[in-house]
């Protein structure tokens, strides 16, 4: 990002890093303690889709209202209120981080991912960005709220691939004081 596509971005209400100022404040669920247990019949796919009884949910505002509301207990997720936990159905990672804005330069730089149910978060410490396999081949996860994680988008993973420093036997990207390793150092 050249210096005037970074003070466009700062001014941007728009810009992820903007957005994070106004995240919305989310329920207690790690605090809830329901005593009543059941299923949802719903179930998130591995490309961020949610479906109830085999039916897509196709109003975002009706999916980022659930997400609000989910946890993960053990290896499990629930949909959980003060009174009820439902367990729901997770192929792989419960969101999708399908953009990501970056700032500044090397160990300085810091980006911003959003996700596909409006959650945005600096990759960092509290955020850690890594290359795992969870049954689905090596996919890139971004840590975002409470035991919960994003897999990332192919085309923001592309996208983040080109901001990749080597960094030792690694080449990977830094955010919020963090490297994050993408994968090994091959042949100059």
């Amino acid at each position: 990002m050249c210096a005037r596509e970074a003070v466009a971005a700062e001014t941007d209400p728009e810009s992820l890093f903007n957005l994070l100022t106004r995240a919305p404040r989310l329920p207690p669920v790690e605090r809830w303690q329901p005593t009543v247990r059941g299923a949802s019949r719903m179930r998130i796919a591995t490309d961020g889709r949610w479906f109830y009884q085999g039916s897509e949910i196709r109003r975002p505002e009706m999916v980022r209202l659930f997400s609000t509301i989910l946890r993960r207990e053990g290896e499990g997720h629930l949909l959980v209120t003060p009174v009820e936990a439902l367990a729901i159905d997770v192929d792989d990672a419960p969101f999708v981080a399908v953009d990501f804005e970056a700032r500044g330069r090397d160990q300085g730089q810091q980006i911003a991912f959003a996700t596909n149910v409006g959650d945005v978060v600096i990759a960092g410490p509290a955020h850690a960005l890594a290359l795992e396999d969870r049954g689905h081949g090596p996919r890139p996860y971004l840590h975002v709220r409470a035991r919960l994680d994003a897999v990332v988008s192919r085309g923001a993973y592309y996208r983040l691939v080109a901001l990749a420093v080597p960094v030792g036997a690694e080449v990977g990207v830094w955010s919020d004081g963090a490297f994050f390793p993408l994968g090994p150092r091959t042949g100059e």
